[in-house]
């Protein structure tokens, strides 16, 4: 029988549709922002907020946690997720070679890039996900998104407010000392979250409006022995137990360095991104995925400090449900 236990061990593998909608009535925040809120838990980012991120700078550390946009990317076709294509339209050839095609001799370079807006680092947006039909707020999902894209909660809504303090946990150290990285498959509990605050110490404490980094060590990993299946396949990540701390913290964001943010295979005989269905259009929670958080973690684990300003704002694309960001963190 589903429950609310935060506990792994008491969920019923054979039933994700009751697992799931327990949790989707539970942590719902329909209606917490108004009718017509397009922002969910962003909403919890305010001015008070960015100042008490700002004055986390001390330094004046600029840490990218960003993968690059490439043709070596993970993705494998899945969803028609296809790597970055890059072309060049203007080089220094055609500069070269027609010296005279433009005044006084100049010239220059153009290019443009062909890409899934979620085949690298990314947000998800709240038009992501529906659940039975609906989305973010208890609009129907038709009414959403349209073949013109995401109607109401579009990606561009969000272009000026991710910028806040972010907090990185560092699971893959905490849990796994002796190589810093969970094993594919290692379902993240609330235990071992409240575990992680602990033991990073003061500076790790997570809140209202904050930006959680969750590192498991999966990117440093497969950068070490090939992409495989990174792009979908097996992977540590958060246990759908874990809703219930996502909700009550009050969070603005998540973001993790796998490919899909909860743990995978799920933790079901047959189901496909539960956590995702609960936190996206339940609670309104904007997830990250393939961030690069190696940088960022080492600099933390020399530091003893855990949090930072982090501006991770996405493109603002007129109706499109994520977008690719390059985050900054500054120390």
């Amino acid at each position: 029988m589903s429950s609310l236990s935060e506990n792994p061990a008491d969920l019923d593998p054979a039933d994700p549709t009751g697992e799931v909608g327990v949790r989707a009535e539970a942590y719902r925040n329909w209606g917490r922002w108004g009718e017509d809120d397009a922002l969910g838990t962003l909403n919890f980012i305010d001015a008070a907020k960015r100042l008490e991120a700002a004055r986390l700078v001390t330094e004046g550390l600029a840490v990218s946690l960003g993968q690059e946009f490439n043709e070596d990317g993970p993705q494998k076709g899945w969803k028609k997720r296809n790597n970055p294509v890059h072309t060049m339209t203007g080089t220094g050839l055609d500069a070269e070679r027609n010296p005279g095609a433009h005044p006084h001799g100049i010239g220059g370079a153009d290019d443009l890039i062909v890409m899934p807006l979620q085949c690298s680092t990314q947000w998800d947006g709240l038009g992501h996900i529906f659940d039975h039909g609906y989305a973010w707020n208890g609009r129907r999902a038709g009414d959403v998104v349209t073949t013109q894209g995401d109607q109401v909660t579009g990606i561009e809504h969000a272009a000026s407010v991710i910028v806040s303090r972010g907090v990185l946990l560092d699971l893959g150290r905490h849990v796994r000392p002796e190589t810093g990285e969970l094993e594919d498959g290692y379902a993240i509990t609330t235990e071992d979250l409240d575990a992680c605050i602990a033991a990073q110490g003061p500076s790790s404490g997570v809140g209202r409006g904050d930006i959680l980094l969750v590192r498991t060590g999966q990117l440093a990993r497969v950068r070490r022995q090939g992409w495989g299946d990174y792009a979908g396949g097996p992977a540590p990540g958060l246990s759908i137990t874990t809703a219930g701390w996502l909700h009550r913290s009050e969070i603005a964001a998540i973001a993790t360095d796998t490919w899909g943010f909860e743990v995978r295979p799920n933790e079901f005989h047959d189901s496909f991104q539960p956590l995702h269905q609960i936190v996206i259009p339940n609670m309104g929670l904007t997830v990250g995925e393939m961030w690069d958080l190696e940088g960022i973690g080492k600099a933390c684990a020399e530091r003893g400090r855990y949090d930072f300003l982090l501006s991770a704002q996405p493109l603002p694309i007129t109706g499109a449900v994520g977008s690719p960001i390059n985050p900054i963190a500054l120390l």
